[in-house]
C-alpha cells in the first residue's frame, strides 16, 4: 500500500518538473494558450509562498483559467487552501480534470463571474490581469464570451471596490498587471521578474 502511495506521489511530482511537463495535463489547444494566459510554474511557486503564510490561509485566484496557479499552488502549499474563479466553463472543467490527476484535496474550482463573489470570504487574492484581453488588440483566450472596454472598466472598479473593504494584513500577488492604482493602504513589499511579478500588503 505505500509503495503504491509512494508511486503516486511520484508520478504527480514530476509535473511541476517544468512549464512543459505541467501543461501536458491539458489537450494541444490548451497547452499553446499557456505562454501567453497561464501562469509560468516560478511566478506561482513564489505567490504561493508569500500567500501562504499563515496555516489553513484561503487564497482566491482571479480569473483562474484552467486552473495552472491553484493547481501548482496547492501542490508545493499544501496547508493553505486554493479557490479560482472562472467564468469559462470549459476551462473549469479543465480545471477539475488536471485536479482529479494530481490528486490535490486544498483546491477547488468555480465556474462564475467573479463579481457576484463576497471577497471577505477569503484571505489573500492573487491576479493575473484577467481583464486585459476586453481589451480592443489584445489576444483571447476564445470567442465564448464577451470583450468591451465597458467590461474592462467594470471588472476593475469592482476589484478596487472589493479590495478596498478587506481588512489589513490582506495580501495581494500581480502578475503582469499595467499600473499600479490599487486602494488606498496596499503596498508594494515586494517585486521579481523586472517588476511584472508584484507583492502587496494592505497596512
Amino acid at each position: 500500500m505505500q509503495d503504491t502511495l509512494a508511486k503516486k506521489t511520484l508520478s504527480t511530482d514530476s509535473f511541476f518538473s517544468s512549464d512543459t511537463a505541467f501543461d501536458k495535463l491539458y489537450p494541444e489547444p490548451i497547452r499553446q494558450l499557456a505562454h501567453r494566459h497561464w501562469t509560468p510554474l516560478e511566478v506561482a511557486t513564489k505567490a504561493a509562498a508569500y500567500l501562504a503564510t499563515d496555516k489553513s490561509a484561503r487564497i482566491l485566484d482571479i480569473g483562474s483559467g484552467v486552473g495552472k496557479f491553484c493547481l501548482a499552488a496547492a501542490h508545493f502549499q499544501p496547508d493553505a487552501q486554493f479557490y479560482g474563479i472562472e467564468q469559462r466553463e470549459s476551462l473549469v472543467e479543465y480545471a477539475k480534470q488536471a485536479q482529479q490527476q494530481l490528486q490535490l484535496k486544498n483546491v477547488s474550482f468555480t465556474a462564475g463571474n467573479f463579481t457576484g463573489l463576497k471577497f471577505k470570504t477569503y484571505d489573500h487574492f492573487y491576479f493575473y490581469n484577467s481583464f486585459y484581453e476586453n481589451l480592443v488588440g489584445t489576444q483571447k483566450i476564445d470567442d465564448k464570451v464577451d470583450y468591451s472596454r465597458e467590461l474592462y472598466d467594470l471588472y476593475n472598479f469592482t476589484l478596487y471596490r472589493q479590495l478596498e473593504k478587506m481588512p489589513l494584513g490582506t495580501k495581494l500577488v500581480t502578475f503582469q498587471v499595467v499600473g499600479d492604482e490599487w486602494p488606498k493602504g496596499y503596498h508594494v513589499v515586494g517585486s521579481d521578474m523586472e517588476n511584472l511579478l508584484n507583492f502587496l500588503i494592505k497596512i
